[in-house]
Formats: structure tokens, sequence, C-alpha cells
């Protein structure tokens, strides 16, 4: 029932109302594939004579005529270079120069001075920072650290610590041994 042709309207027979749509459908395909339209869209025709520029073909034909013959004046005079050898004066004596090389040399020049100049101005100058006054500066500034702070600073063997340390017993000895800075500081002195 799936294919069966259903129409718009009720009618009584369903096949003779799908055979008179199908033929109006194929005659109203056909009006629309014949019909012309109704405004002329194709413009005019282009006359002869632009079509075919004559002109134009005229100067090809020069311009070719031309070649030609430059061809040929080429070609004898390259047949005359072979039978003669191959003696061609074919050198460049010119030099290639800028026009602005003048310009370029005179302000490497003046650049040049320039810099010679700050050169000479730099080498002339006495420095500024003396060396000596400043070695002396700094001893009296750790002059004065030593002279406030609480604990002087002075050689390694002045500020090692006046306690007494004990070492642990080492296996094989009987006494724990001790070693203090002290010690150390007094016989260095009764040597």
């Amino acid at each position: 029932m799936h294919r069966s042709y259903q129409p718009l309207k009720p009618v009584t027979s369903r096949y003779l109302q799908h055979k008179w749509d199908q033929n109006d459908y194929e005659s109203h395909r056909r009006k629309v594939s014949s019909a012309l339209p109704v405004v002329d869209n194709k413009g005019i025709r282009t006359p002869a004579h632009i079509q075919l520029k004559l002109k134009k073909l005229q100067l090809q034909d020069e311009r070719l005529s031309v070649i030609d013959r430059d061809n040929r004046l080429l070609a004898s005079r390259l047949a005359d270079i072979v039978c003669s050898k191959g003696l061609v004066d074919h050198r460049n004596q010119h030099q290639l120069r800028s026009l602005n090389a003048g310009n370029r040399r005179a302000e490497l020049f003046l650049i040049s001075r320039q810099n010679q100049a700050i050169y000479q101005r730099i080498t002339s100058r006495q420095s500024e920072y003396r060396r000596q006054m400043l070695l002396d500066d700094w001893q009296g500034v750790e002059r004065r650290l030593d002279n406030i702070s609480r604990y002087p600073r002075a050689p390694a063997e002045k500020q090692r610590s006046h306690r007494r340390v004990k070492f642990a017993a080492v296996e094989g000895s009987e006494q724990p041994t001790s070693c203090s800075s002290t010690d150390t500081n007094r016989t260095d002195r009764e040597t």
C-alpha cells in the first residue's frame, strides 16, 4: 500500500488519476525545457572589423620581420667570428666605481679623526682613584671596627675559644683526653 498513488483530492479511480497527473507533469517538464527567455541577454554581435583587428596583425607582421632581420644579422656576425678564428674584442676596460665613494671616504676619515681625538682624551686623563688613599681609608675603617666590636677581629690563634673540649675515649686508651686552646697557647709561649 505504501507504493500506491495517493491523490490530493478524493477520486473514484486512483489508477486513472495517477496516469493523468503523470501526463500533466511530463507536459509541464517539456514546456519548461523548451521555454525561451523573455529578455534577450545575448547582446549584439560584434562587427567583423572589431573581431579581426587588421592593424594589430599588421603590427605583428612588422615586429616579426624586424626580429627576423636582427636574427639574420646576428647569425652573419657569428659566422664571421667563426671564420676569423674567434678574435673578438669583448673586454671591458672600465672599472666599476661608486658615485658615492668620495662622500663615504670623507665620512670615514672624519669618524676616524673623531675616534682618535676621543682616544687621546681618554689616555691623557689622570685617574681620580688613588690606591694608597683607598687602602689607608680601609685600614682606618678596620681599626674603628676593632675598637667598637665586642670581640675584636684578630688572627685565627687569638680567636680560638678558651673552653676545654673533651673527646670520647678511644678504644685501647684508658683515660679520656682533653684538648684546650689555652693549653696549646701556653705551650707555644713557653717554647
